[in-house]
């Protein structure tokens, strides 16, 4: 029901947009230059009014429907299933309420809870109609308020850039209370954690063993929480993936930039481009069925022992993946640099290979450093190459032929199954993401300040 609604705003929106751009073509053919906005800016106005309103109370709606039907149910439910009961049983019957009224029947529900279905139901029907109701009528009077506020000095332009404007702030505004959830849910579950294991415990314990029994009826380990194999198994994909990608990626782009004609160019680079595209899924699959029994048939020939899951493997096809970041970015950055510099030092008798490594990547050396720090961070955040050609088991090793494990495989590992938010196997996973977070974080910073130290103004 709300993809239709939707589909409803969009239609109304564009006839509200051809009643506008009418009413002001009608003023353009009585007031000539007199009028004050184009005919295209008074549709806009129009439109805004009819599309924006309706869309913000649907949304509303969509997000305050749930917690009001929940609470219509939690209140008509006999006393005999509520009295006593705790939140999280009562969102037990309340998930097999809606599993029935989905037709997921686990079980014989009983009499309660099959007329408690229905109720749901009914009230969900109630609920769609009456917002889809609610939005044809906002939409209606606000068409007919737009429009009657059009007139020939009106200021359609004004109030439509005055509205994108606001819309923009809110935009912006929304992505940072976004990123501010996201930091304190990190924070406030890490400092749960941290409660449970001791900071130094995580930071600089050399045993990682987070398996421990979440419910009774479990069997497991007391679990350790020493996370420097974990850390240390990232650092050593990572750099691997920096030492395929860094060389192969400048190189690269010096040669296009320098050496390569137009008609090459135009060729390999889109090429190189496509790889950033691809998913990292197919890239996975490529490590784990050509790289890693490459990596270990080469192993076997030269008498060293290999893992059938080795950093290696894992690490070659990571690098292969983040090529295209670092070509591409330091592509444009030898690119913009001023071709008078260029000329300068050819003039002065130096040839292709001096003015670029004298000039051309002194001067492009931000962008280069940039694109490599952004490089470095998609290879520290990477999982799915990780999982299925590295492995899953932290070891504290740097030897890139063993399999090792890294900090989002097991953020993705812990959070797999049964999951309850008061033990330590899960809240790992919040402490390990606000250590990446920190990482990340840091390494933009320092690419920031190298760019802001490096960078130098051309005229």
């Amino acid at each position: 029901m709300f993809g239709y609604l939707l589909l409803a705003i969009l239609a109304f929106s564009i006839v509200a947009y051809f009643v506008g751009q009418a009413t002001g073509k009608k003023f353009v053919a009585v007031n000539g230059a007199a009028i004050h906005s184009l005919p295209m800016y008074h549709g806009a106005y129009v439109a805004i009014w009819v599309g924006i309103p309706a869309l913000i109370l649907s949304i509303l709606w969509i997000a305050l429907q749930g917690s009001v039907i929940d609470g219509l149910l939690t209140s008509s439910l006999p006393s005999a299933l509520t009295e006593g009961a705790s939140s999280a049983q009562i969102n037990l019957i309340l998930s097999e309420i809606k599993n029935v009224a989905a037709g997921r029947e686990f079980s014989v529900p009983t009499d309660e809870i099959r007329a408690a279905a229905d109720s749901y139901l009914r009230w969900q029907d109630i609920a769609r109609w009456a917002m889809v109701v609610a939005a044809i009528s906002i939409m209606l009077l606000a068409m007919f308020f737009a429009r009657t506020r059009l007139a020939p000095r009106f200021r359609a332009r004004n109030g439509v850039e005055q509205i994108v404007g606001w819309m923009m702030i809110t935009c912006a505004v929304i992505a940072v209370f976004v990123t501010i959830g996201i930091i304190g849910s990190l924070v406030f579950e890490s400092l749960e954690f941290f409660k449970m294991v001791p900071v130094h415990e995580f930071l600089f314990g050399l045993r990682w063993e987070p398996q421990i029994a979440i419910r009774a009826d479990q069997v497991a380990g007391n679990g350790a929480f020493g996370a420097v194999p974990v850390f240390l198994g990232t650092l050593v994909i990572s750099f691997i993936a920096m030492l395929v990608a860094v060389p192969i990626g400048i190189f690269t782009a010096i040669y296009l930039v320098e050496y390569a004609d137009d008609r090459l160019r135009n060729i390999v680079k889109p090429v190189l481009e496509i790889l950033a595209g691809v998913p990292t899924v197919v890239y996975g699959f490529f490590a784990v069925l050509t790289v890693a029994p490459a990596v270990r048939n080469a192993g076997n020939l030269l008498g060293i022992a290999t893992s059938p899951n080795s950093a290696l493997a894992a690490g070659a096809v990571m690098g292969i993946m983040i090529i295209p970041f670092i070509s591409s970015l330091s592509d444009d950055a030898l690119v913009a640099v001023p071709r008078s510099m260029r000329d300068g030092s050819m003039a002065m008798g130096a040839t292709r290979a001096e003015t670029m490594t004298k000039v051309l990547l002194p001067a492009a050396l931000p962008g280069i450093m940039g694109g490599v720090l952004l490089a470095l961070s998609r290879a520290i955040g990477e999982t799915m190459i990780v999982v299925m050609a590295a492995g899953l088991i932290a070891t504290l090793n740097i030897n890139p032929l063993d399999s090792v494990t890294t900090v989002t495989v097991q953020i993705v590992s812990l959070l797999i199954g049964d999951t309850s938010f008061d033990n330590p196997k899960t809240l790992a996973a919040f402490a390990l993401g606000l250590v990446l977070f920190l990482v990340t974080l840091a390494l933009n910073v320092i690419a920031l300040n190298i760019v802001r130290r490096f960078r130098e103004q051309y005229e």
